[in-house]
């Protein structure tokens, strides 16, 4: 019948459920990044990478770029890739433009992508 709400200004005690510690990072159009990224959660690059990125999911934007080797659990691409993957499930869009060796669990290959590269799928 009656219930206590929770004061707007004060901080959360806890993260909603299933959220854990990782986060969404979004690489932007105007950003070139050179060096290592590394993250626990999720990156989406719109941007340049110039250097090796390791995350849990990657998606490469239509616009985005990377060159050099990459490492997640999840790869989605839509853009251009130059250098290594090593991913669980690995996917290319129609538009993107992948010049690497590709180690993969699964594979998704959509008609108008453009692979130069080895494919190896992991044990």
């Amino acid at each position: 019948m009656f219930s206590k709400t929770a004061d707007p200004t004060s901080a959360p005690t806890s993260r909603p459920a299933g959220s854990g510690n990782a986060a969404r990072s979004v690489l932007g159009s105007d950003l070139r990044i050179t060096g290592e990224i590394t993250t626990s959660g999720a990156v989406e690059v719109f941007g340049t990478v110039d250097g090796n990125l390791t995350a849990d999911s990657l998606t490469v934007g239509q616009e985005g770029r990377i060159s050099g080797a990459v490492r997640a659990a999840s790869v989605e691409v839509k853009g251009h890739v130059d250098g290594k993957i090593d991913s669980g499930s690995f996917t290319m869009r129609a538009t993107a433009e992948v010049a690497a060796d590709v180690t993969y669990a699964t594979l998704v290959i959509e008609s108008g992508a453009q692979i130069e590269g080895r494919f190896s799928k992991s044990a």
